[in-house]
């Protein structure tokens, strides 16, 4: 843009209107002549009616061969009283040019004002045209502080700044400027300065891209992400499923030697990841989603509330609720299930000490 603004005070210079040049920048900015002469005219014609002694009806006509305007006014004439009309509305005057000597310095300074607003708004619709269809995609930027608005972080993509805002930031990751970061594009909008583009780091669909620009299996088809649960900064959990016959669905995502697996944490610190088997069996899918606990037996309590109860060794207990309740947090995310957790040996007791009250 501080391109155009030089070429448009070139051809702008000694305050005068090159009609022809400013033609030339607008076609480059992909404005049609009509579009540019309709807001310049009016422009124009505005401008002409702060002038002192103004007429009340003028019109601005251009000469893009010239690159002159003219300013053609038209006074009032009254109407003449009848019996039938005694209060006629006037009728205009023949026209006549009444461009002021001095205007060509008004009129300059109107045409850049114009011409820049239409060429920002030319800018604007190309910048969310070519960003409109990265919603819901990866994309990669350069981290740009700024100290005027510490809270968010700017990420510039190309000639284009994205805001990754606090909300969207994960708890603990540090930002440094000049860094280049993987980002998901959460948004795509017009705001009041221009196109606003969102991006997130915190973003579950964050963790689906970064996977699938490493496992070929999930572009193919032959294998799908199901769920994913992210508390970010943390641990995420992934189902999967196989979709071709033959295919280890966790095995694709982790890699050879977890090559594929690392390279995904690598964009994501600290964080670490789990994957588990999707089932359309309740039961199988909550005891694979408490992975690394291994559950002996899922009881499914109501399909209706989506409960159950999963029943988990003694020395596993811990494993499956996790550190602070994480473990069994993520597994409910996942799953969308409301997950109890029992000790398998416990159970076992009570079902023993009802089966001998049934029998007495």
């Amino acid at each position: 843009m501080s391109l155009v603004r030089n070429n448009l005070r070139e051809v702008l210079r000694n305050m005068e209107l090159d009609l022809a040049g400013i033609h030339k920048l607008a076609a480059e900015q992909g404005i049609d002549a009509e579009t540019l002469d309709d807001a310049l005219s009016e422009a124009l014609r505005l401008a002409y009616l702060k002038t002192p002694h103004a007429a009340k009806h003028a019109r601005i006509e251009l000469d893009d061969r010239a690159g002159t305007f003219t300013v053609w006014a038209a006074d009032e004439i009254p109407g003449t009283p009848t019996e039938d009309d005694p209060h006629p509305a006037p009728t205009l005057g023949e026209e006549y040019d009444d461009t002021p000597k001095d205007f060509g310095r008004l009129a300059a300074a109107t045409a850049r004002q114009v011409i820049t607003l239409l060429f920002r708004h030319a800018e604007d619709e190309k910048i969310f045209g070519a960003f409109s269809g990265q919603k819901g995609k990866l994309i990669t930027g350069i981290v740009q502080q700024d100290v005027k608005d510490p809270s968010n972080v700017h990420i510039a993509v190309g000639d284009v700044e994205a805001l990754l805002p606090r909300r969207e930031q994960v708890p603990g990751e540090r930002y440094r400027h000049g860094e280049r970061l993987r980002v998901y594009v959460v948004n795509v909008g017009r705001g009041l300065k221009g196109p606003e583009i969102i991006v997130s780091r915190s973003h579950p669909e964050l963790v689906r891209c970064l996977f699938e620009r490493e496992v070929p299996e999930l572009v193919s088809g032959a294998v799908s992400i199901m769920a994913i649960a992210r508390e970010a900064g943390a641990r995420t959990k992934i189902a999967v499923k196989a979709n071709t016959e033959g295919v280890n669905p966790k095995g694709a995502l982790i890699g050879p030697g977890g090559a594929r697996v690392r390279a995904v944490m690598e964009n994501l610190g600290q964080e670490k990841i789990d994957i588990v088997d999707y089932s359309d069996d309740p039961a199988k899918f909550v005891a694979s989603a408490l992975s690394p606990a291994v559950a002996t037996g899922v009881q499914v309590i109501s399909d209706k509330t989506k409960t159950a109860i999963a029943f988990i060794h003694d020395d596993q207990l811990s494993l499956a609720i996790g550190k602070e309740g994480q473990n069994a947090r993520l597994a409910a995310k996942l799953t969308g299930w409301k997950i109890g957790i029992e000790s398998a040996e416990t159970h076992a007791k009570k079902m023993a000490e009802q089966a001998e009250q049934a029998d007495e």
